[in-house]
């Protein structure tokens, strides 16, 4: 069987964690931050843990991780 090909959009997004989850970054940090309250910018710091249902679609992306 031939190999499977990534999404090569999702390769840049997304990262496995040892235990199997999906790691991505927050959304809504790159422009109009002034609108934003210093709660929610502050929240977006860093990477979060996917939700198990979004996971599992991006887990499809990702045939190999």
């Amino acid at each position: 069987m031939p190999k499977l090909k990534s999404k090569s959009g999702a390769k840049k997004r997304f990262r496995t964690t040892a235990t199997g989850k999906m790691r991505s970054n927050f959304a809504f940090k790159r422009h109009n931050l002034r609108k934003r309250s210093q709660k929610m910018k502050r929240k977006a710091r860093g990477s979060r843990i996917m939700a198990p249902e979004d996971a599992r679609i991006v887990k499809s992306y990702l045939p190999y991780a």
